[in-house]
């Protein structure tokens, strides 16, 4: 339990208020934890890392990286139901906005022939795909996935960024669900806690609605780039999990305008490719020439609907940071309703004013460059060095679209195991949306943890660690959003 030394650093803990007694969602947990010793918690801190390891999860930071396991920590997040509902209802929301937005920037492009968001950005995006304008997508979804990361505030959650091109992570929240049940089955007793397991059953069947008409019985297959890519294990851990193949381009062929999928028994065609690496490599005929990933005549295959390819091509334009900005815009224009889930304020540098301020208060933000991820391409001001910052305003004064910046946020703690003691570490929340025929957002998610004591960095690849995230049942069923609006 936290102890008189713990510290609030944040304005907001999860776990405990400010005079460190449990929050509604964490008495039953609280109770539980009360009869247990240290060193229990220390030998099931271990047991769980020693079966990460044996399972395979891991990752690693690029492709000449040794792979290591995905810190977690033991003690769950939880959310009420109370908390997961308006989560639930702002992201189905928000995705179903994104979703009018690349249908209409690919078609008609009406919302910005009307200025609702300036043109150039969108066409100035290196996300923006010229290759699919005209393209129609089965039942008009793009972004099939999406993993919005969302931080907690004193007010509330807000939406830090969207994840649209290849959202990751899946893997790790029910790999932590599954270990967390192995190796501490009767914490689950503290509360009736939401399932994630039937994430990977939803996603088979969202990906088989989506083939294109008349494919019939053709294949749902997994697209990866290979075994050395850093995301591999998520790759195969998924493919398993829906019980569809894994292939990478080499065993692709476009084949009389049709992508087969060289087996065994001979070719099979394909009807949906669920593709895990991004757009550049995914058509030498297309994008990169000297791309070996990829598969030959997919694009043209794509735009003559005898295959759908999720999320789609050109997908990332919606998660460009400088686009980021105008989701709150597109909710309005498309759904004719206020979003739920608030915007970070964000200053675009490529606007003179936005910029100037920018650069006076280098010190005081976090600057990001928008076709980034990963905590790359970022300098978080308070910690920056003098040199750092001037390397970044030269940076921002030669290409001022290519970076936004946002304030520091105090973003929510919650207790950690460390070195045999509970320590606060802030925490985000990635939860998934899977944008089928109906859209479903799995209750619970991925929590990143910033283990580093004083970091506001989660990422995994920057020294983060990772959660299991609970959604405490409600006692009564709630209605389900159901937005799919249409430009």
């Amino acid at each position: 339990m936290p102890g008189p030394d713990y510290r609030l650093h944040a304005d907001f803990d999860e776990m405990v208020d400010g005079e460190l007694e449990p929050r509604p969602p964490y008495r039953g947990l609280w109770k539980f934890l009360e009869r247990l010793s240290p060193e229990m918690w220390e030998d099931r801190q271990r047991a769980a890392a020693e079966l990460l390891l044996r399972r395979g999860v891991t990752f690693a930071v690029d492709s000449k990286s040794e792979e290591r396991i995905f810190p977690f920590d033991l003690l769950p997040r939880i959310l009420s139901a109370s908390e997961w509902l308006p989560i639930e209802r702002g992201l189905i929301q928000r995705v179903a906005a994104l979703n009018c937005f690349l249908r209409d920037v690919y078609t008609r492009a009406r919302i910005l022939h009307e200025g609702v968001i300036p043109a150039d950005l969108v066409f100035g995006s290196s996300q923006f795909r010229k290759e699919m304008e005209g393209a129609v997508m089965p039942h008009g979804i793009h972004a099939v996935i999406a993993g919005s990361d969302l931080l907690r505030l004193r007010e509330g959650f807000v939406v830090l960024e969207d994840n649209l091109r290849v959202p990751s992570g899946a893997s790790y929240m029910l790999s932590n669900r599954r270990v967390l049940g192995r190796v501490f089955p009767s914490l689950f007793q503290a509360g009736p806690v939401a399932s994630v397991e039937p994430y990977p059953t939803l996603l088979r069947d969202a990906l088989a609605a989506l083939r294109p008409e008349g494919a019939g019985d053709d294949l749902t297959v997994l697209l990866t780039p290979g075994i050395h890519n850093p995301a591999y294990f998520e790759h195969a851990f998924l493919a398993q999990e829906m019980g569809i193949p894994v292939a990478e381009g080499k065993d692709l062929a476009v084949i009389d305008g049709k992508v087969q999928l060289r087996t065994s028994s001979g070719w099979k065609g394909v009807g949906t490719i669920y593709r895990r690496l991004n757009d550049d490599f995914l058509d030498p005929a297309a994008f990169r020439p000297e791309s070996l990933l990829g598969v030959s005549g997919l694009v043209a295959a794509c735009r003559a609907g005898r295959v759908n390819v999720v999320n789609a091509i050109g997908t990332g334009v919606a998660d460009d940071k400088a686009i980021y900005p105008f989701v709150p815009s597109m909710i309005r224009y498309y759904l004719g309703e206020e979003p739920i889930l608030p915007n970070v304020e964000t200053f675009l540098c490529d606007r003179p004013s936005e910029r100037d301020h920018v650069l006076v208060h280098l010190k005081d933000l976090v600057v990001k460059e928008v076709s980034q991820a990963g905590g790359y391409g970022m300098l978080f001001g308070p910690t920056s060095s003098v040199r750092e910052r001037a390397a970044f305003r030269e940076k921002i004064l030669a290409q001022p679209r290519n970076y936004i910046a946002q304030p520091v946020l105090s973003f929510s703690q919650v207790p950690c195991w460390i070195d045999g003691h509970l320590e606060p570490r802030r925490i985000d929340l990635r939860p998934f949306v899977l944008f089928g025929p109906t859209p479903t957002v799995i209750p619970g998610g991925l929590t990143r943890v910033a283990l580093r004591k004083g970091s506001f960095i989660v990422n995994s690849c920057q020294g983060g660690g990772s959660k299991d995230t609970w959604v405490l049942r409600a006692d009564k069923p709630t209605e389900r959003p159901q937005n799919q609006a249409k430009p």
